[in-house]
């Protein structure tokens, strides 16, 4: 059976977060802290009394957005740690980059740059047991993740997949759901439904080639659509449109 690595859910469960954000714990004495989550007081609390005989503890973060570093100020402040992750992000005390290693007395995690689901994202490869902390480039339930924030973020996605391909993986631990127990399978799946809206918008565009997004929302999703998911929808649209139609190689 294999030896997880602890965590703690911060309990902000929702349609993008799914369970809630899984913040993990590497290491004892030399600890890694990845992705403390949103800056919601009980599990800031509870995430400083799991570290606090650690002699170093570092905060890392596989991205800026607020549900995996909105708590980094609150519990670097209790814990006194060093923090660790992408470029332009607030809070950063140490920039890491793409084949950067951060050390804890559980082994080695390196810093392999994913962009799609935002520009600077980082997944961290934990050398020792071939396992990835996917951050939000992977989750641990359905087939896929919001890939719509800037130009370039489709390709961007499709590449960074093809590139987790690359690496000897035994499991993937998503910040949001259950650890993906055959990388594999769980890279086929989510870039095979990227590609699968790729094609309907193609299609689509074969039939209205002036559609916009919002025309081919009910094109694509139809009546699929959970209720108050039209906004995302329609940006996620709107990114697959540029794609299509500016990006894809010929």
């Amino acid at each position: 059976m294999r030896d997880h690595p602890l965590f703690l859910n911060a309990g902000n469960a929702g349609p993008f977060t799914l369970d809630g954000t899984r913040t993990y714990l590497v290491g004892r004495d030399t600890v890694a802290i990845i992705d403390p989550g949103p800056d919601v007081e009980d599990h800031v609390r509870a995430l400083a009394c799991a570290v606090a005989a650690a002699a170093d503890v570092k905060i890392v973060l596989t991205h800026g957005h607020p549900d995996h570093a909105g708590a980094v100020r609150a519990l670097a402040e209790r814990t006194g740690a060093s923090v660790y992750g992408p470029d332009g992000i607030g809070d950063v005390t140490q920039v890491i980059r793409d084949g950067d290693r951060i050390e804890t007395d559980q082994g080695s995690l390196v810093a392999v740059h994913t962009p799609g689901h935002t520009r600077e994202h980082l997944c961290l490869l934990w050398v020792e047991r071939s396992a990835l902390f996917a951050g939000d480039h992977l989750l641990g339930q359905g087939d896929t993740t919001w890939v719509a924030e800037y130009p370039g973020c489709v390709a961007d996605y499709l590449s960074s997949l093809e590139r987790l391909r690359t690496l000897d993986l035994d499991v993937v631990y998503p910040a949001h759901g259950p650890p993906l127990q055959d990388p594999t399978a769980a890279i086929d799946r989510f870039d095979h439904h990227r590609r699968a809206r790729i094609r309907q918008v193609e299609e689509a565009l074969a039939r209205h080639p002036t559609a916009d997004a919002r025309r081919l929302l009910e094109v694509v999703y139809g009546d699929s659509l959970p209720r108050g998911m039209e906004s995302p929808a329609l940006q996620s649209l709107g990114a697959l449109l540029e794609y299509v139609r500016d990006l894809r190689p010929s």
